[in-house]
């Protein structure tokens, strides 16, 4: 049972749980204490009661879900789990999948709802680092041949002590092979255009760029100290109300056409945070992720990463390569750092 005290056996371990921390329609996550001696970890499990309610089709891509997700985990690298979260253990309970990841102490979501309840904003050189480092998470998603399709505050965990952040939760995860339009995925409030309004004959016609729309509405976000964009509310209430065929009333409202991503006014919002000498770059970058077109947007994790320099005036030496960079090197060992791993960097 999924009750406080209760004993969760997995392949490589034993866990107690102790208090549930956060669930949702699909999962639901525990804190439990891990082998001896060990930190405690965050046992995600699927919601027994919805699987309960649900039909045998929703059954089972919730179990499938679950279950790609633990493949993706398990096929990273060491090196691999800088910006993404690790999977520590994996099994079944109660003839459920279950993950075992590591605990981290809160996710985007929840702080920036502490900051604003304090009156407190995070610094601009903190939200481009925090956008950087989910750039290279997306990369390193997009590297192993996956769109992620699930980018919101609350998927992005935070160690507050070292202001990193890391991607969590992969069942949305759809392989960037398959070119055939897909079933609808991931949470309407931060989704790209293309991921919320299907094409002619249904289905969602998604790519890698669709993760970079999601990044462009959370630096929106994080900007503007937790503002969605409208673009993002307005398809979140849409979906409540009318699930799918939200997004068809929604183009009714705007005379058949895709609602416009990014307003003047919320240009001008974002613009008013950001200091003189970064705005320019800093709008460039915004609306080139917006843009409502996929292949208007950054083509990889490196046009991006380079945009993000150019806003704080960082100009790489030509000749020379980075050995940090998010898609050509992945972090990966290399003569540059001794062939030593990156976990502890």
């Amino acid at each position: 049972m999924t009750t406080a005290d209760a004993i969760i056996a997995l392949e490589l371990g034993h866990y107690r749980l102790r208090e549930q921390i956060g669930g949702s329609a699909y999962g639901i996550i525990w804190r439990a204490g891990g082998p001896h001696a060990t930190r405690d970890v965050a046992l995600k499990f699927i919601n027994q009661e919805q699987m309960a309610r649900a039909l045998p089709a929703q059954r089972e891509r919730w179990i499938a879900s679950a279950n790609n997700e633990i493949a993706f985990l398990q096929s990273l690298e060491p090196w691999d789990e800088r910006h993404i979260v690790r999977l520590l253990d994996s099994g079944w309970h109660e003839g459920l999948p279950v993950l075992a990841l590591e605990l981290m102490a809160t996710d985007l979501g929840k702080h920036m709802v502490a900051l604003k309840s304090r009156g407190e904003a995070v610094p601009l050189p903190r939200v481009l680092g925090w956008i950087a480092q989910i750039n290279q998470a997306l990369a390193k998603v997009h590297q192993y041949g996956w769109r992620y399709l699930d980018l919101k505050p609350a998927n992005v965990l935070l160690d507050r002590h070292l202001n990193a952040v890391k991607l969590a939760d992969f069942g949305t995860n759809r392989q960037l092979g398959s070119l055939q339009a897909h079933s609808y995925a991931g949470t309407a409030n931060w989704q790209a255009p293309e991921q919320f309004f299907p094409v002619d004959g249904g289905g969602y016609a998604t790519g890698a760029r669709s993760d970079y729309f999601s990044l462009g509405a959370m630096f929106y976000f994080l900007v503007t100290g937790g503002l969605p964009l409208r673009f993002c509310s307005d398809c979140g209430q849409a979906y409540r109300e009318h699930h799918t065929a939200g997004a068809d009333l929604l183009r009714q409202m705007h005379g058949g056409a895709i609602p416009a991503a990014l307003h003047a006014e919320e240009e001008a919002r974002f613009a008013a945070a950001i200091p003189s000498f970064m705005r320019d770059a800093a709008l460039e970058l915004l609306q080139t992720l917006l843009h409502i077109d996929p292949a208007q947007r950054p083509r990889h994790a490196i046009q991006i990463s380079r945009m993000l320099n150019a806003i704080q005036g960082v100009k790489p030496v030509r000749g020379t390569f980075g050995t940090a960079d998010p898609v050509l090197n992945m972090n990966r060992p290399t003569a540059e750092n001794g062939w030593r791993g990156i976990q502890g960097a």
